[in-house]
């Protein structure tokens, strides 16, 4: 599936962009894709983001310890390692932000197309189940989404506080330097583990999500 929506995506081009949007849908509803369907594919694309996310920034902790350990050897290096992991956790971020506001969209298309139909029942018990249905879909959903934003949002200090180590040791690259930055390593690793703890709350709720979904 996942291949038929990237295939559709790149037809339409920027299927995030409003017009295109409901284009894209329809399209994808013409060969069996349904918006459920492509919720579904989005909340697995975001939950692998985060399993990236969560080694990447591991990766970036990892080369600042060696950084502020260093004993020998080309100081520059060690360096540019660190600027490297420092800029693939910048795009790694920018990456799950960007996955998390396509499941936004397509669940809020799916929501309001569900909430429509709901009028067009005759009968009168199917139409109560479905209403059921749909709001504790809404409600598993809403948790989903808080779960991915407040996960998200424990990125920007992470990378605050890289920048500002890879900002600083560009004009001062030295051993005092790096003895001044010591202190700092503790600080991002707490903060990279609260970041690798909401990420893993965030990965069982949308395997939690996909599950029920797919449960029907």
């Amino acid at each position: 599936m996942k291949r038929a929506l990237l295939i559709m995506g790149l037809a339409c081009g920027l299927p995030l962009l409003s017009g295109c949007q409901s284009a894209y849908y329809s399209a994808m509803e013409k060969v069996g894709f349904e918006k459920r369907d492509i919720l579904v594919d989005r909340v697995e694309d975001t939950r692998d983001a985060q399993e990236e996310a969560q080694q990447q920034f591991s990766s970036a902790l990892e080369q600042f310890s060696q950084l502020i350990n260093f004993d020998g050897g080309e100081l520059q290096d060690v360096y540019d390692n660190l600027k490297d992991q420092y800029e693939a956790s910048e795009s790694s971020a920018q990456r799950l932000s960007d996955r998390i506001d396509k499941v936004e969209s397509v669940a809020e298309a799916l929501f309001e197309e569900w909430q429509d139909e709901l009028e067009q029942y005759s009968n009168e018990s199917l139409r109560r189940d479905s209403s059921r249905k749909l709001k504790d879909t809404q409600r598993r959903y809403d948790t989903l989404v808080s779960s991915m934003r407040r996960a998200e949002s424990k990125m920007a200090p992470v990378l605050a506080a890289l920048q500002d180590n890879v900002l600083y040791l560009k004009h001062n690259l030295n051993a005092n330097a790096i003895g001044a930055l010591q202190g700092e390593y503790g600080n991002i690793k707490r903060e990279i583990d609260q970041l690798i703890k909401e990420m893993n709350s965030a990965i069982a709720q949308s395997n939690d999500f996909i599950a029920s979904i797919k449960q029907g």
